[in-house]
């Protein structure tokens, strides 16, 4: 299944790539391939339409990380050097918050992540100010602190390559995986 998600994530990625539209990646970002899922886990599609459960992204299975990245959105950006939830990061962490309350027995991690520039130790620092602030937002919208850890990967774990602005910005990042 990580492999089925992984090619997913990536051809997303790659059309995201060849779209765009002259906008800072950074800014653009939750609408470009990040799985940013406007659907919110509700019944509503990408574009607003009303969508039945069986319908929503094909044989995803419900209550899945798959689940999670395709229809609510498993990932927040961070602007360069940023901690600070984005408005964007907002809705997508609201969503969460409303998806992991359909799905209470389900504990997540929030990995946080930097882009390349800096050192090991600063970028170590900066993911786990990421992740914390996600997990403190999702605190606030009523999940509870011992369903969520926290970890760290600095820039070790890029998920684009290249020494560019468009893969920094999908580097700064949190994502939520499903423990």
């Amino acid at each position: 299944m990580n492999l089925k998600f992984l090619s997913m994530a990536a051809a997303v990625l790659l059309l995201a790539a060849c779209s765009s539209d002259g906008e800072d990646s950074s800014l653009a970002a939750s609408d470009g391939g990040y799985n940013s899922g406007a659907n919110a886990g509700s019944n509503y599609g990408a574009n607003g339409s009303d969508i039945s459960s069986s319908s929503m992204q094909g044989n995803v299975q419900p209550g899945s990380q798959e689940d999670l990245a395709v229809n609510v959105g498993d990932r927040v950006l961070f602007g360069f050097d940023q901690y600070n939830v984005s408005s964007e990061g907002q809705q997508i962490l609201s969503r969460q918050a409303e998806w992991l309350r359909r799905y209470p027995s389900i504990s997540v991690t929030i990995e946080g992540h930097s882009d390349e520039r800096g050192t090991r130790e600063y970028n170590l620092a900066l993911g786990d100010r990421r992740a914390t602030a996600v997990k403190n937002y999702l605190i606030a919208a009523g999940i509870s602190g011992s369903r969520i850890s926290t970890v760290s990967f600095g820039k070790e774990r890029p998920a684009a390559v290249g020494s560019n602005e468009s893969a920094w910005a999908q580097n700064r990042r949190a994502v939520t995986t499903i423990n």
